[in-house]
């Protein structure tokens, strides 16, 4: 993606939509019809993720608790994350240099969360454990991506799975 790479060369701030565009092979004008801002490229994913966590929540069998309906549907929706490593890796890299990025990112996860309580409500989970189990789901998913990312001898899945584990156990011990 051109966009990551000149962000890989010369920065964010350094990198210009007129710099993406030329390197893409398209005009700003083409670049615009597709994102508000360069940022967006960075963010333009998350769509997909949302619709398929609660699209998994929405599919997960009847009555498993809330928190392991999440954890199934991070992991399943985590598979297209995995299929793509290089860029996930390359994208939390540029993400990592920026403050106003890392401030989006949450935004994303909030939104993410949000999506993930209504899910849950609509499953007949009330508050406030559809806001416990979401929340603590999007920290889950959180925890094992970064894991993931730092050390790929397990699987997103696997390592979503570890994360839960840890939670059960501070939970559980503390």
């Amino acid at each position: 993606m051109a966009a990551l790479e000149l962000f890989g060369e010369r920065g964010y701030e350094q990198t210009t939509v007129a710099a993406i565009a030329e390197r893409a092979g398209v005009t700003e004008r083409t670049f615009f019809r597709y994102f508000a801002d360069k940022r967006e490229v960075l963010f333009d994913s998350s769509g997909g993720l949302q619709h398929g966590v609660v699209a998994a929540i929405e599919a997960a069998p009847d009555g498993l608790p809330p928190i392991e309906v999440m954890a199934r549907a991070f992991a399943v929706a985590g598979d297209l994350i995995a299929g793509d490593r290089a860029f996930a890796e390359q994208r939390a890299a540029v993400i990592a240099s920026d403050a106003s990025l890392q401030e989006r990112e949450l935004l994303k996860l909030e939104r993410l969360r949000q999506a993930a309580v209504e899910a849950l409500r609509d499953r007949g989970v009330a508050l406030p454990a559809a806001e416990l189990a979401a929340g603590a789901g999007v920290a889950v998913f959180h925890v094992g991506f970064a894991r993931w990312l730092a050390d790929d001898d397990l699987t997103l899945a696997e390592r979503i799975r570890e994360a839960l584990d840890d939670l059960r156990h501070v939970v559980v011990e503390h």
